[in-house]
């Protein structure tokens, strides 16, 4: 049953719609692990099940679905200028897509992964290599360049031209230091910076568009997702914490400063629409929430 509640502070309050989505009489979700929106805002779910891809209006109502057999397993989801950008973690490729789901490109070899010398997905890996060995999500830069977080079994920010050629590639296993990654889980790019969620590490490192680091931001706990809108506020999404406290939102500023913070269903990927509307795609729940905007 759908449930209803308010949740955050000042400018940053919302009203949660819980299981927000609804299928077609007789489908059920598969696990959903990404959720964005188009410049229409509708709703682009991302889930491990045939179709991948399943589409929505603001309203929840569901419109289409695409991407039968194209997809091994559905990791980030991402759409710039009405065109998706996804992640296919286990088969180690991304692919960018057109809104029906055509296919533009493929960068990466399906099945072919670098040599890091991980094993479990997951772990700190003992080496950081090429492109990829899981990747988790591609991004698009305004200059046309794509970015990819390599990161559950590698630890690694590849740069790519728009065609596809890899520029160079920066990061190294580690638990503390600046440039060290144990899962960059995800990505965005603005304002000339490159924001990476550093999962294991319960921070976001922020890089300039060449990759020199700049700074990082640690007042979260292993983010999952990030977002950033209209207005440069950025958004993340974040797991059960290594001290066991509960999955939550954040609200931060370009700056990293808080600006909200309230728990919420631990969401594998998260969106924020052109509104200032929040979308948490559930992997557990097998669902997605939407936080509407009060303020």
């Amino acid at each position: 049953m759908t449930t209803t509640a308010t949740v955050g502070t000042g400018r940053y309050t919302y009203r949660l719609i819980q299981d927000w989505a609804k299928l077609p009489r007789g489908q059920s979700f598969g696990t959903v692990s990404a959720v964005a929106t188009d410049s229409q805002d509708r709703v682009y779910v991302f889930q491990r099940k045939d179709p991948p891809v399943l589409v929505f209006d603001r309203d929840g109502k569901y419109l289409s679905s695409w991407g039968t057999g194209m997809i091994t397993d559905p990791h980030g989801i991402y759409i710039e200028n009405d065109i998706v950008y996804l992640t296919d973690r286990d088969d180690s490729v991304c692919m960018v897509c057109t809104l029906e789901g055509k296919p533009l490109k493929v960068i990466g070899h399906r099945g072919v992964h670098s040599d890091t010398g991980c094993e479990k997905a997951g772990d700190l890996v003992p080496r950081a290599a090429g492109p990829f060995n899981y990747p988790t999500e591609l991004v698009p830069a305004p200059s046309g360049d794509l970015y990819v977080s390599d990161g559950y079994r590698n630890a690694r920010v590849h740069w790519f031209s728009s065609d596809g050629r890899l520029i160079s590639s920066w990061g190294q296993p580690g638990k503390g230091g600046p440039n060290q990654f144990h899962l960059p889980h995800s990505l965005v790019v603005y304002g000339g910076r490159i924001y990476v969620c550093d999962r294991e590490n319960s921070r976001v490192q922020v890089f300039s568009l060449d990759g020199q680091y700049i700074t990082m931001w640690t007042n979260m706990q292993r983010p999952l997702d990030i977002a950033v809108d209209k207005n440069g506020v950025f958004y993340t999404s974040e797991r059960v914490g290594l001290d066991g406290s509960p999955p939550q939102m954040s609200v931060f500023d370009r700056n990293g400063n808080l600006l909200a913070r309230w728990p919420s269903r631990s969401a594998h990927g998260m969106w924020v629409d052109s509104r200032g509307d929040i979308y948490l795609g559930l992997t557990a729940e097998k669902s997605v929430d939407k936080y509407v905007r009060q303020s």
